[in-house]
């Protein structure tokens, strides 16, 4: 598909709306209504009903997330774990193999590790950071190969290029979950990947207030992937619908932003004689650097690092901030800080996080829009107080 006529900035406030304006409101009003007048409809997929994800406050966001990806189509769904599952159903079925990076969020991994192997789909996990040894894991009844853009929560770049070429080459479906990147840092349809995934409770809708996710493609794809999930029930209700369609607004804002705190953020605790090691694609001395500079046009929000002392010096010094909130999920305008151990991996077997690099001890820092200034001087306050 060709670049939008406009610039991200301007997509990103008009695509989508709808024309002629509803009764001339500027805002997209919610349309709280369970199904709708029959209009002649020839296929169940159409038919206007909440749970088929195509009533108008569904079809004004999926639009609007469609156009700022380069993309044809696009589905919001109930959750990303509902647009995740879905999708990756959708494609694979009893026999079917699929390639997928060592190491991605919790929720993603363990469907993978514990789920697929029930409807008897077999998989290999890969490095996508090195194509080398991608062919020898390559078997006749591989149907697709899955990623993040920058994965969680060791903030590695995958050669994103390279998997496009892979999966084209060998008649694969490429899947990239864009959560951590947004479409403001990368568009997976200009790249070529075939599917995009948003867990859409993270950085598009960005400010914790609701869960949602995302499938974003070709017409084709996405019809396919339509027509399952309204099987499945991943539905999206019209108020989160508008929430969504508000917050999407303001996404490009608060994502610069919020990289920029993170970048000096991250250079802080590289610095610092207490933090033992730091995950960051900003940080020249990082290996994902010079993929992330090629493929990327910013490095992200989010940091990980480990402190000295272990898992009981982790504990202790997210105690001790005052701004950064102890929570799981992340991408909202708040700054927030978890033990992946403890939350959004506490899913996976222990032995399996061990493999993906994800200690007990490893701190996730999703960063917010607060003064960095202030966000580095708790940072640095929290680790001074807990010296052992």
């Amino acid at each position: 598909m060709s670049k939008n006529s406009f610039d991200l900035t301007t997509e990103l406030v008009h695509a989508g709306e709808p024309e002629p304006r509803i009764e001339g409101a500027v805002s997209m009003p919610i349309f709280q209504s369970s199904t709708y007048e029959y209009s002649g409809e020839g296929q169940y997929d159409d038919i206007r009903y909440i749970r088929l994800n195509n009533t108008p406050n569904h079809k004004a966001i999926q639009k609007k997330l469609a156009v700022i990806e380069c993309a044809e189509s696009a589905l919001v769904t109930s959750s990303g774990m509902s647009a995740i599952t879905a999708t990756l159903l959708t494609f694979l079925k009893q026999g079917d193999h699929l390639l997928s990076h060592k190491s991605l969020y919790g929720g993603t991994a363990s469907f993978i590790l514990e789920d697929l192997p029930r409807y008897g789909i077999t998989f290999d996990l890969i490095d996508t950071t090195d194509p080398s040894g991608w062919s020898m894991m390559l078997k006749p009844n591989t149907k697709v190969i899955y990623t993040e853009t920058i994965t969680n929560p060791m903030l590695e770049v995958p050669e994103l290029g390279a998997i496009v070429d892979f999966a084209k080459e060998n008649n694969l479906i490429s899947m990239i979950d864009n959560t951590f990147a947004s479409p403001v840092l990368f568009s997976p349809s200009e790249l070529g990947f075939d599917i995009s995934l948003h867990s859409c409770t993270k950085y598009i809708n960005g400010h914790s207030d609701i869960v949602a996710g995302a499938v974003i493609g070709s017409d084709k794809l996405i019809k396919i992937i339509t027509s399952r999930m309204n099987h499945f029930g991943g539905s999206l209700n019209p108020g989160a619908c508008f929430l969504l369609h508000r917050a999407i607004k303001t996404l490009e804002l608060r994502m610069i932003r919020q990289s920029k705190n993170a970048g000096q953020i991250a250079l802080f605790l590289e610095n610092h004689p207490e933090v033992l090691s730091v995950n960051y694609p900003g940080l020249v001395s990082n290996n994902s650097y010079e993929r992330a500079k090629k493929y990327l046009s910013g490095f992200s929000a989010m940091v990980s690092f480990e402190v000295v002392g272990g898992k009981t010096r982790s504990i202790k010094f997210m105690d001790q901030l005052d701004i950064a909130i102890n929570a799981p999920s992340l991408g909202g305008v708040e700054t927030l800080i978890t033990l992946p151990a403890l939350s959004s991996h506490s899913g996976m077997d222990p032995a399996e996080r061990v493999k993906a690099g994800i200690t007990d001890s490893l701190i996730r820092l999703s960063v917010g829009i607060e003064s960095v200034d202030d966000l580095i001087t708790d940072l640095d306050q929290a680790l001074h107080k807990t010296t052992s």
